[in-house]
Formats: structure tokens, sequence, C-alpha cells
């Protein structure tokens, strides 16, 4: 199933339909920061700062800081559950797919952030709105 193509959006401040560099360097960041800093841990916070912070200043960086957040969330998730099923086997072939997953479509949502274009992840649960 096909997702609906959702309209691009721009700065609140200028007004302007296509978002600025900053805006995009931003979007990149919301998606790039989440692999360092998943070393960590924390791949959650780097969008939700970005979020608080730029998002009310920009709708372009509020909706790439959101589908991020989302799927650090999403990731979170799944790890949890490789975790706990990772005395039966089934986590141990889990975890390294969802490390995969979050390095691969980190990068594919900055890169379109970058060119200034809206990025959804294929399968990201939307809890933040």
């Amino acid at each position: 199933m096909e997702t609906p193509p959702r309209e691009q959006v721009g700065s609140y401040i200028t007004g302007t339909p296509m978002p600025t560099q900053d805006e995009k360097t931003m979007g990149l960041i919301a998606h790039m920061g989440t692999i360092l800093a998943n070393f960590v841990g924390l791949g959650f916070a780097v969008p939700l700062v970005l979020m608080l912070t730029k998002g009310k200043e920009s709708s372009f960086v509020r909706e790439h800081s959101v589908e991020s957040l989302n799927f650090q969330i999403t990731l979170f998730i799944a790890g949890l559950v490789g975790v706990a099923t990772s005395c039966i086997g089934i986590g141990l072939v889990l975890l390294p797919i969802v490390g995969i997953l979050a390095l691969v479509f980190g990068i594919i949502g900055g890169l379109k952030a970058n060119e200034g274009q809206l990025y959804r992840y294929p399968f990201a649960i939307r809890l933040v709105k």
C-alpha cells in the first residue's frame, strides 16, 4: 500500500514554499545525527532537541524531526524485542537487522532532507504527531 504524497512545506517565518539551506541542514542532522547518537543509546535525543527548538521556526525541520523521532522509537521497541528474544535465538538475528536498518534508512532520510524533500520511513510507528 502506497502512502499518499504530502505537500512540500517550507518555513513558517519566511513563508517560502521551498526550504532554505539552513532548514535542509537541520533536516539532515535530524536523520544523520541519530546514527552517531545510537552508539551511546541516545538516538532519540537529536531529533527530539531539533523538534523542540528549530521545529517551532520551520515546518520542514519539524516534519523531518518528527519522522526521525518516530523511527527511533520504532527501533527502540524492535531492539527491546530483540534483546528479550535473544535467549531463544530470534534476537540474535533481529538485532543486527535493526542496526543495519537504522544505518541505511538514517542515511536515506538525511540525503532526502538535504535535497529539500520530505521522507517517510517505510515502517515506523507514528506516535509523535
